[in-house]
């Protein structure tokens, strides 16, 4: 009879003859896994990529439920990652109840979160890189996707430094980046002094001469290869973030000058073309088949989590999920200036079974001590699930909206639909540091104004567009705006301006009126000069009158045609 680790091993060499690259087996529901088999991997060929991206500044352990809806439209319509729960599971194969569902998807979440417990934290993450390089030691290249130095209360308090820090010891080979520039042009100036591999951004440019403002690529050679990595930072950062932030930075997808980069590395010898990108996955699918000579995109921004492989022609797309919860392992083959074959595992990081490396917990402990008090300061309690993540709503942004509302006076409330955010189980205490997880930015200000009812259905059509736009280079990513005291039905395959229809204000049942005005709150406006108390301030005010809070799911927005 095949012990348990002789079955593991099969699975993985089927897993490889297929071509599949899917080297994570199903286990049954309630099997424990162990650090070894998360780590288990045959190794392939002559170099291997790590890949995270979207760590948000999460430096421990923490819950994070995936989305229960991820809408695509035009030719992304039912392709990965555009399919969620149950479809997801059958897509992949996965059994309901394991250990992947938990990992993967949404269902049973809360039951199966306390079953395989907490996800990520850094010194798990180094853990195992350390584990891959000590097996592949002239092979190994660890690449970061960006979004990696905003999101959390320390990360706030030190303005990116404590994340700068903690990558430089875990080793990263590059970068790119996000919401690293809403720190501003001097402060990421500043950091990039202290960092100690390359930050590569192709994609930027100075406002004045159109000259590049950061190295747009970066060589490497591993295992005999000549690997060329190039950088794509996040294109919409001066429309998506504020402006002001970043006044003489220009961005852009900019498709002629990645040719031009991967025309260039090949001409100088590279064997392997890497595109680290946050473009987001819909954006490098139609980018992969546009762009000739790129081998690998490791693909950022969307925080998908895809457990195999997609190919575009001859172009490899990896997706890495977010908040540390995932370690991307492509292996690959590369002889005579091609991948000839690969192998990939995304390896959950299940915060209860890797254990933690040393050097990198005490770092982190030293990071956060200063902070400690405040980031386990207890406000309040919740008795539901609060989660970000889904196109339409997520209920710790429900539960901001109706701060929004009750501590700032307002009819109607507006919160972004950002994907980063940690979850929180029924029951668990809310502490300053959980707040701070789903509303650091550089621009808190909540604001309260007057908006018309045309001007509010403008906001959401706008948001919509940005985010169901079928052609994917119009997408910014991220969700839909977040509303409270505000119903609506969309329909996300129509055009810009006929998504959006039935407005209605909760608070009377009435239709909004196109020219009447309504008192408006929200928070991360773009807008220099906003004010407004910070909005961790409002969230914390609510929590703590409340003592324990219960959010319901919005049912307000209704989504049609899809």
């Amino acid at each position: 009879m095949l012990s348990r680790r002789d079955f593991l091993q099969v699975a993985l060499a089927t897993g490889a003859l297929s071509g599949a690259g899917n080297a994570w087996p199903s286990f049954a529901a309630g099997t424990m896994l162990t650090e070894a088999e998360l780590l288990a991997f045959e190794p392939l060929g002559n170099v291997t990529l790590l890949h995270i991206t979207d760590i948000h500044a999460q430096l421990v352990p923490l819950y994070f439920r995936e989305p229960s809806i991820n809408v695509g439209v035009g030719e992304s319509k039912g392709l990965p990652p555009h399919i969620t729960g149950k479809a997801f599971l059958a897509k992949y194969g996965l059994e309901a109840g394991g250990a992947q569902a938990y990992a993967l998807s949404d269902q049973g979440f809360s039951t199966l979160a306390r079953e395989y417990g907490r996800v990520g934290g850094v010194d798990r993450l180094a853990t195992m890189i350390k584990a891959v390089r000590a097996e592949r030691p002239d092979n190994t290249l660890f690449l970061d996707g960006g979004d990696t130095w905003q999101g959390s209360y320390t990360s706030y308090q030190t303005q990116g430094e404590d994340m700068v820090r903690v990558m430089n010891a875990l080793g990263t080979d590059a970068m790119t980046a996000h919401w690293e520039f809403t720190y501003g042009t001097e402060r990421v100036t500043e950091l990039l002094e202290q960092l100690a591999f390359p930050f590569l951004a192709n994609n930027v440019r100075d406002t004045d001469w159109e000259e590049p403002v950061f190295d747009g690529i970066a060589t490497f050679e591993r295992g005999g290869t000549k690997i060329a990595v190039i950088g794509q930072a996040f294109p919409y950062t001066p429309v998506a973030n504020p402006r002001y932030k970043i006044p003489t930075w220009s961005f852009g997808i900019r498709e002629e000058a990645v040719q031009a980069q991967v025309d260039k590395a090949r001409a100088e010898g590279a064997e392997l073309v890497v595109l680290l990108s946050h473009n987001g996955f819909d954006v490098d699918r139609k980018l992969a088949g546009r762009v000739q000579g790129i081998d690998v995109i490791l693909t950022g921004h969307t925080h998908d989590a895809l457990p195999d492989a997609v190919t575009v022609g001859k172009t490899l797309l990896i997706a890495s999920g977010s908040h540390g919860k995932f370690l991307s392992r492509l292996d690959l083959d590369v002889r005579d200036g091609a991948v000839k074959g690969y192998r990939y595992k995304l390896m959950p990081v299940f915060s209860d079974i890797v254990t933690p490396d040393p050097e990198i917990a005490a770092l982190v402990e030293e990071v956060r001590a200063p902070h400690k008090a405040e980031l386990n300061r207890v406000l309040g309690k919740t008795e539901s699930l609060l989660y970000r993540r889904g196109n339409f709503n997520g209920t710790f942004d429900d539960l901001i909206c109706q701060a929004l509302l009750e501590e700032r006076d307002a009819e109607i409330a507006l919160s972004p639909g950002f994907r980063w955010g940690a979850s929180l189980l029924p029951g668990q205490d809310i502490t300053v540091e959980d707040v701070h997880n789903v509303t650091s930015i550089t621009y808190p200000a909540a604001y309260r104004s007057e908006m018309t009812g045309a001007f509010l259905k403008t906001v959401l059509e706008d948001v919509a567009d940005n985010l169901f736009n079928p052609d994917p280079y119009y997408q910014q990513g991220g969700d839909m705006v977040r509303v409270g005291g505000l119903g609506y039905t969309i329909d996300p395959g129509e055009e810009i301006g006929k998504r959006i229809s039935n407005m209605t204000f909760l608070a009377t049942g009435a239709p909004i009126e196109a020219e009447k005005n309504y008192t408006v709150a929200g928070w991360a406006s773009v807008n220099e000069g906003t004010e407004g108390p910070p909005i961790w301030d409002v969230v914390e005010g609510y929590i703590t009158n409340h003592t324990t809070v219960s959010v319901t799911p919005n049912d307000a927005v209704k989504v049609v045609g899809v």
